[in-house]
This record gives C-alpha cells, sequence and structure tokens, in this order.
C-alpha cells in the first residue's frame, strides 16, 4: 500500500464563472445561444469536455481565437483537488477530494480483469447512520452539486489515462453509486451527473453498466426506474423490520413491506436486468441459516442478484465479520436456490475502501483534534485541581 499527498491548489476562479462539468447539454445550450453564439458551438464544447477531457478553452481548436477568448472570461471547465491517493495492494485506488468551499469526499476505482469500476459519493458524510457502516458515523455536511458528482469521474479519467473517451480498452466500465452519501437523498443532482455521463456525445457509459443502490428511500425508487433506467441495488442486511430498525434506521420510515413492493415494481425489471440485494455479513447478528432461508423467502418472485458482503472492519466498529465458514455456508443456502457467485470479495481494506469503510480525512482530523484538545482541558484542569490542592 502506498500513499501520495498532492499539495497542489486547484486554479482558483470567481464563482461567478459558470462551471461547464455542471451543465447538461440543453443547459450548455442554453448558456453559449444567450452569448449570442450559435448552438452548433455548444455541441464543439460538449465533445471537448466529455470525450476528450479538456480544460482549457485554449485547447479547443475548433473554436476561433475569439470565441475561445469570450468563453474564458465566462466560464470554466473545473476539477475537484485530489487532496491524496492511496493504493491498495490488491490495485485498488481511492482518492480524498476536496472542493471549492473546503469539503471532502472519497472516489474508489476498483480494477478486476473485466472491469474496472469506480465508487462514486453522492453527498458530503451520510445522514443515515447505519450502523455498521463507518460513513454512518460521519455527520451529513452537504449534498454534492452536480459537477463534484461528475468531477469523480473526469478525476478518474484523468488519471487512469481514458481520454478520449472512444478509446479501445477502456479500463473505467462501470459506476456504483455506492460512495458516501444515500443517492436518493440528491436525486436530482445525482441524476443530472448521470445522465451527462450515460451522454453518447461525450463519455458514453451505458445505463446497463451504471448501478445506484440506496438503503430504501422508497418514494424515490420508481423515478429512479423511470427516469434514468439504471441497475437497482438495495442495501437490505436484514429480513426483519426489528432487526433492520437498529442496522439500517431508515427501515423505521420506509419499513420492508414498502421496500419490497416497490422493488417488485421497479420500471423494466426482468431476468435481464435483475435487482442486486446487498447484505453485509455480521458475526451473530444476521448470519444464520433462519436468515439465509428468511433472506430468498422476502425476495421470491423478484428477478434478483444477491451479493453477500463480508463486513469490512473499522476502528470503534461493534460488529465483527462472520467466519469464513459462516459465510461459506450462507452462501451455499443462497447458491442452492439459484442464485449464483453471492460473496463480494473485499477489496482495498488495508486502505480503507472497503464497502461501508469510506470516511473522509478531514472529518478523521477534526475528531482526532477535538480528542486533542478535550485531552489537553482535562490535562489543564487536573493540573489547576492538583495545584489548588497543593496550596
Amino acid at each position: 500500500m502506498s500513499e501520495i499527498s498532492l499539495t497542489t491548489k486547484a486554479d482558483t476562479f470567481s464563482s461567478s464563472l459558470i462551471d461547464l462539468t455542471g451543465l447538461d447539454s440543453d443547459d450548455l445550450t442554453k448558456a453559449i445561444t444567450d452569448l449570442g453564439l450559435p448552438s452548433f458551438r455548444a455541441k464543439q464544447i460538449w465533445r471537448w469536455v466529455w470525450r476528450h477531457g479538456i480544460t482549457r478553452f485554449d485547447d479547443m481548436t475548433d473554436l476561433g481565437k475569439p470565441v475561445r477568448e469570450q468563453l474564458s472570461q465566462l466560464m470554466m471547465v473545473t476539477r475537484p483537488t485530489i487532496t491524496s491517493r492511496q493504493k491498495s495492494q490488491d490495485g485498488t485506488i481511492k482518492w480524498l477530494l476536496r472542493f471549492a468551499d473546503g469539503n471532502e469526499a472519497e472516489t474508489v476505482y476498483i480494477p478486476d480483469d473485466d472491469r474496472g469500476t469506480l465508487c462514486v459519493s453522492s453527498q458530503v458524510g451520510c445522514t443515515l447512520t447505519c450502523t455498521f457502516c463507518h460513513t454512518g458515523t460521519q455527520r451529513l455536511v452537504r449534498n454534492l452539486t452536480v459537477s463534484e458528482i461528475t468531477g469523480q469521474v473526469l478525476i478518474a479519467m484523468d488519471e487512469l489515462g481514458e481520454w478520449p473517451a472512444t478509446h479501445d480498452g477502456r479500463r473505467l466500465t462501470n459506476i456504483v453509486m455506492m460512495g458516501m452519501g444515500e443517492p436518493l437523498f440528491n436525486y436530482d443532482h445525482v441524476s443530472k451527473a448521470l445522465n451527462i455521463i450515460m451522454s453518447g456525445e461525450g463519455i458514453g457509459l451505458s445505463k446497463r453498466r451504471i448501478t445506484l443502490s440506496t438503503s430504501g428511500i422508497v418514494p424515490e425508487i420508481a423515478r429512479t426506474g423511470a427516469e434514468l433506467g439504471v441497475n437497482l441495488a438495495i442495501s437490505l442486511h436484514a429480513t426483519n423490520d426489528a432487526l433492520r430498525d437498529v442496522l439500517v434506521p431508515i427501515n423505521r420510515k420506509y419499513p420492508l413491506k414498502d421496500l419490497i413492493k416497490a422493488c417488485r415494481d421497479y420500471p423494466g425489471l426482468s431476468n435481464a436486468r435483475r435487482i442486486t440485494w446487498e447484505y453485509v455479513m455480521l458475526d451473530g447478528v444476521n448470519d444464520t441459516d433462519e436468515d439465509a432461508h428468511a433472506l430468498l423467502k422476502l425476495i421470491r418472485g423478484i428477478p434478483s442478484k444477491i451479493n453477500l458482503i463480508p463486513f469490512n472492519p473499522w476502528p470503534g466498529s461493534d460488529y465483527k465479520r462472520s467466519t469464513d465458514d459462516r459465510i461459506a455456508h450462507f452462501a451455499s443456502i443462497v447458491m442452492k436456490a439459484g442464485y449464483a457467485s453471492p460473496v463480494r470479495t473485499p477489496r482495498g481494506e488495508d486502505i480503507l475502501a472497503a464497502c461501508g469503510q469510506l470516511k473522509t480525512a478531514s472529518e478523521r482530523l477534526r475528531k482526532s483534534q477535538i480528542s486533542a484538545q478535550n485531552e489537553a482541558k482535562d490535562t489543564l484542569k487536573d493540573e489547576t485541581a492538583m495545584s489548588v490542592s497543593d496550596n
């Protein structure tokens, strides 16, 4: 495992400049025509930004110099600042990205033999407080903007050498909205960002290669299927309301019966487009044979994949990973029911990049600073008390 700290500051721009990485094609066309330029200029600019990864208007060579100068005074093409980059022994890469207001989020690239998956964050922190999840211990700061979501993809493509986006042998083949935050609590920004990424005139990633994971925000599930058409993953982790209320507290608002109905009704659901059920394996909590059979009963009749996730430990967690034998036995019950290869191989554990481990370094630093300050205050109190006693 290696870590590289990057101290180069991002370019600073006037806040009045329009960031093109947050505009969809309609927005860009309007912005360009509002400047009195012909609409075809928007298509040219779009391809430079999203197909070629260009960030400087001077490099957009099919635009005349006066046009380039005009655009550079009014618009910008940004990237988040890379605060740190860590690479795991298994090849997983984790970036800590800083945005214009100083807030940070993490993005993870996971390479496999036949694909490369980017795990994208939708919020700074998380409001769901799932008790097994490290990210859930960080308070929600805010939703990420469209440009901050697309910026994670652009950073990964920059670093992986993926430009132009149409080149053969692309390493970034899939996106999962499984990073920090609950995507369906930031639906408008997430959906707009994904539509930009899916545009055939740019990066052109198919909706079949994008998976959105939710803890069960029921009212937004149908909308996701109808408007985005991406794959759906449900962060399930329990088969009864009593346990899920503890593990995934949003269940108290949207209980299992409502969640399961929303999944049965998910637009476009078929054997070719199945729902993925994510189920973290917690020792002595949800990993019995009875739990396995209850899981199968719960999702019966829904075209499904089951993804068993060995719990990824993090400092301070109250849970332990189920034993290898227990996971294997649970998986055997699932496989006998027709669900193949259900166990997810943990990736990036040595850099806290695995499922449920993401948490910004700034938040960890803030807590360590508070702890140090409290310790200093306690020491001062003790010294003051001793001084009074001596007198």
